[in-house]
């Protein structure tokens, strides 16, 4: 089977492609590299005139002509690839807005795929119009919506997911829904907005290449690491005031027992160092399900404070934790924190439940697999 992957995000279709691969599938992956992460992509695409400067002149030009330059350059770039992507049996896009660009150009790019190719798909597995919608119709459960509606994230720091709530990408998610034969979602935050919802067509859970991610022996010799790593773009998003609350709880109740490692906007590869050194991994608190950070530690051994909610237990079946479910409660986070500290046994415990967890759910392969069955089944 011939297959595009139309862009990347914390590498999925990267992951997704090395299982194709191992299966006799030729795959290729056109779009952005998801920034700093610099993930490999066949055909790339940069966004042009979004800092800086030049960006300040774009938002200038859009707003007396409406012109986005940006959406323009991608668009131009496109259409340079575009004699490599005809004739594929299946198209995925990773998201609505997989190029990024505002309704004219998004569509204009999308309507070649769709009618040069034979089937097309729609990931859900990051902020879309359903799962934006269902997160502000239901303001009690934990989404991206409660930062924002809690005033923390200010309305101009968050135009990645309110963008979805507007009529132009309203008219983009038809247009996608049309011309597609179902949606996918990636996790159980994306799996829930969809359920009841036509041409949905089930959860494939996030592929993990657990080739590249060795399980990292835990020492209990010394102290208990904890790790937190903050993204100051994405700080009240994922939680983060919390965490950092519970940790100087935890360091002044358990000095020296415990160490507390926080970075900020650190270099990748010294992220990655500090990372592995830890016992326990504080992810973010407003999920039902881990995104790719959290599914890459557990892959390594680590004790995540993650989306582990109700709906994540029961659709997997477990009997026993293979994360820690955080929530945006200080006074929760410092009681779990404790009892692991105090019960290191628990750590290697639930260390060996979340490696096995991986391997049986998350593995590539058996990720794979679940796409072409879905595919060929909608394909037949």
């Amino acid at each position: 089977m011939n297959i595009l992957l139309v862009g990347e995000y914390s590498r999925l279709h990267n992951s997704l492609k090395e299982g194709l691969i191992k299966l006799g599938h030729n795959v290729v992956i056109i779009g952005f590299n998801d920034g700093f992460k610099n993930y490999p992509v066949d055909y790339p695409i940069v966004l042009k005139w979004n800092s800086s400067f030049p960006k300040k002149i774009k938002v200038g030009i859009y707003k007396l002509t409406g012109f986005n330059i940006t959406s323009y350059f991608t668009y131009k770039q496109f259409k340079k690839y575009q004699l490599n992507l005809v004739g594929f049996d299946v198209v995925q896009l990773i998201n609505e807005n997989s190029f990024y660009c505002g309704l004219y150009y998004e569509k204009r790019i999308l309507k070649f795929l769709f009618e040069n190719n034979k089937k097309s798909f729609l990931l859900s597995c990051g902020t879309d119009y359903l799962s934006v919608k269902y997160a502000f119709e239901n303001t009690a459960i934990k989404s991206v919506a409660q930062p924002y509606l809690n005033g923390k994230i200010k309305q101009k720091n968050y135009l990645s997911v309110l963008k979805f709530r507007t009529e132009t990408y309203k008219k983009l998610h038809y247009f996608i829904k049309q011309n597609t034969i179902g949606i996918i979602a990636s996790d159980m935050d994306y799996h829930i907005p969809l359920i009841n919802q036509s041409k949905y067509l089930g959860l494939i859970p996030n592929p993990i290449n657990i080739d590249k991610f060795k399980v990292l022996p835990l020492n209990f010799a010394n102290e208990i690491i904890i790790f937190h790593g903050i993204n100051s773009e994405s700080y009240f998003k994922k939680g983060n005031d919390f965490f950092e609350k519970a940790l100087k709880i935890i360091e002044e109740k358990y000095y020296p027992k415990v160490e507390v490692i926080i970075t900020r906007d650190v270099p990748y590869k010294k992220y990655i160092d500090l990372y592995n050194k830890a016992h326990i991994v504080l992810d973010q608190v407003y999920a039902h399900d881990q995104g790719y950070n959290a599914l890459e530690a557990m892959a390594k051994g680590k004790v995540v404070f993650t989306g582990a909610e109700t709906e994540f237990v029961n659709h997997y079946k477990l009997s026993e934790r293979v994360a820690i479910n955080a929530i945006p409660d200080v006074t929760y986070l410092v009681k779990e924190l404790s009892f692991l500290i105090e019960n290191p046994k628990e750590i290697k415990a639930i260390s060996e439940r979340a490696r096995i967890f991986i391997e049986q759910e998350h593995d590539y392969i058996i990720s794979a697999k679940k796409y072409i069955d879905i595919w060929n089944n909608a394909l037949s």
